[in-house]
């Protein structure tokens, strides 16, 4: 049976590692941690996640949540051990960040077929691969991907990780427990601001040093990930109309909404470590410590880890990649995860489960599976391989980019609810013969 290695443990290659053994086909697992890591990186597990532990919306009304539940339907590795390793996030699914990398780690190294090498690829191995060295891929390996390219370039945007502070070290006589609109259990720790609170943090925060990171400007980040002190220069109001909107919070010393309130969430199934919701930073340490223990009931906080920045890179992926994110000027080589421009954890893990199941597929000599569109999973990898697609940039996945029904249903949710079970109809359909 003809092996296939595959370069990089993250999220993306740990999926497509899994689907391929549990259908028979050897891999070979390249990592380079513990050789090497990149500067984002802390432990030595497969699948770690940087930036944060939410899986963000659990819901079917939600993009996201049609996607979590298409893998969960497809046997995905990565979540078997997000459920096992959920912590209380009201509508969200966020999960203990170790555990959750262990059980993958743990899981893959016990499968027979599965085979783990630790060593820094530089150059494209020969023979079938795939490679899903993910947004921080070493530069010498992301020259030779540069040469792949048609324009003869990849494409890059930074992002950043959010501070984590210690619950004991929250002040709880000013902060408190809540969901927002009491959406099911009362689990983030909120810290309200007045008026005045907010404009001085946000002073403070836009005039803030910030550490020096090669190639950084304001217009070079990912929305979706945008630094706090950029959002804060963008305007006055910018941060109460995202991460730090204050509806459906109302304090309970007063019975309403603050006018700004600042979220912290859970970050170990212990309960004694939080992430600052949203505050992806590129501050110096110093600075963070300054201007976040501004904000009401971190006063004191306990720093575990400050927020860092870094490069993100990804490939001009409509114009080298097909719809099984096979490179079309050479079949052999696949990409998955966040370097073919899905954006988010959940996305870069279906990246990966489509490529492990396609591959997988063709070894087998059977049929493929060829996700439509209509699925969370198929659409995804038609827009990243949508040659019509102008100035391409990182996409979460959205009702967006799935087709559409064809006929009208009343209401957003509503329609969104019959999307998602025309999905999970096609995805049932579509288990049973892959």
């Amino acid at each position: 049976m003809t092996s296939v290695k595959v370069v990089g443990a993250g999220l993306a290659g740990c999926e497509a590692a899994w689907q391929l053994v549990k259908r028979g086909i050897p891999v070979e697992l390249i990592e380079m941690k513990p050789v090497k890591r990149t500067p984002a990186h802390v432990s030595d597990t497969f699948a770690e996640l940087v930036c944060s532990n939410s899986l963000r919306s659990d819901e079917l009304t939600n993009a996201v949540g049609l996607l979590k539940e298409e893998m969960r339907r497809l046997d995905s590795i990565v979540m078997w051990s997000a459920d096992k390793n959920r912590l209380p996030a009201g509508g969200a699914l966020a999960v203990d960040r170790v555990r959750f990398s262990q059980d993958i780690t743990d899981k893959l190294k016990a499968h027979p077929l599965l085979t783990v090498t630790e060593r820094e690829i530089t150059d494209i191995p020969d023979g079938r691969v795939i490679i899903a060295t993910g947004p921080l891929t070493a530069d010498a390996l992301a020259e030779k991907l540069v040469e792949l390219s048609p324009a003869n370039k990849c494409l890059n945007f930074f992002d950043a990780a959010a501070p984590i502070v210690t619950l004991e070290s929250v002040d709880l006589d000013k902060a408190y427990f809540a969901s927002r609109y009491n959406k099911g259990t009362p689990d983030y720790v909120n810290c309200p601001m007045d008026e005045d609170e907010y404009k001085a943090f946000q002073r403070e925060l836009r005039d803030a040093k910030e550490a020096e990171v090669h190639g950084f400007d304001d217009g070079n980040v990912f929305e979706g990930c945008m630094p706090i002190e950029v959002m804060a220069r963008r305007g006055e109001d910018t941060m109460r109309y995202g991460p730090l909107k204050p509806v459906g919070l109302p304090d309970p010393k007063t019975g309403k909404e603050p006018y700004a309130v600042v979220q912290l969430r859970r970050d170990n199934s212990e309960g004694t470590i939080y992430n600052i919701v949203g505050f992806q930073t590129h501050l110096k340490f110093p600075e963070q410590k300054r201007v976040f223990s501004m904000i009401p009931g971190l006063e004191n906080a306990e720093f575990v880890r400050y927020g860092v920045m870094h490069r993100n890179t990804y490939l001009n992926s409509p114009e080298m990649l097909d719809r099984y994110y096979r490179l079309r000027s050479d079949p052999r080589i696949s990409f998955a995860g966040q370097m073919t421009g899905v954006e988010g954890y959940v996305e870069s893990a279906a990246s990966g489960l489509l490529v492990g199941v396609e591959t997988a597929l063709e070894l087998l000599g059977r049929p493929p599976a060829d996700f439509p569109q209509e699925t969370a999973i198929g659409a995804l990898a038609h827009y990243v391989s949508n040659e019509t697609v102008v100035n391409f940039q990182p996409m979460n996945i959205n009702f967006g980019i799935v087709s559409p029904l064809g006929y009208k249903v009343r209401g957003k949710r509503n329609k969104n609810m019959e999307i998602s079970r025309r999905a999970l109809e096609i995805i049932d359909e579509t288990g049973k013969r892959i």
